[in-house]
């Protein structure tokens, strides 16, 4: 059974919606590398221009979070490169580690591709922030 997964790219407006959500922890082999990477740009940095979704992949809705009624959205940061794909990915907001759902999301995030960003016309590292929303609306 195919159901739909509604994603959104959520371009942070102020350096407050940029950070790490409160709501949630990053899980311990995240919490342990720095971020954002070093030499990654945000969208308040003076000349910088944000990457532009050239192709998203939908995630697999799991049949075990299906099962259970799982619903929701996981908030992801992700690092999109300068060849227009993305990079390093954390989960700001996790949906439910344990049934896989963070996981298959950030697999999703990892085979998309943009048209990267850009500091003073030059392509370099940008931030973004995705919003991948699952919901069984009548698919069960």
């Amino acid at each position: 059974m195919l159901v739909p997964i509604v994603f959104t790219i959520l371009i942070a407006q102020n350096a407050a919606q940029v950070g790490p959500s409160q709501s949630s922890a990053p899980p311990a082999s995240q919490a342990e590398s720095p971020w954002p990477p070093a030499g990654v740009y945000r969208q308040k940095d003076p000349g910088v221009t944000m990457p532009k979704l050239l192709k998203g992949v939908h995630a697999t809705y799991l049949a075990e979070a299906m099962r259970l009624g799982i619903q929701g959205s996981v908030l992801l940061e992700a690092v999109v490169q300068t060849d227009g794909t993305v990079g390093d990915v954390r989960v700001t907001r996790s949906l439910d580690r344990a049934s896989g759902m963070d996981e298959e999301a950030v697999n999703s995030l990892k085979k998309w591709r943009f048209a990267p960003g850009k500091k003073d016309d030059v392509p370099v590292p940008v931030m973004v922030e995705v919003e991948m929303s699952f919901s069984l609306r009548g698919k069960r």
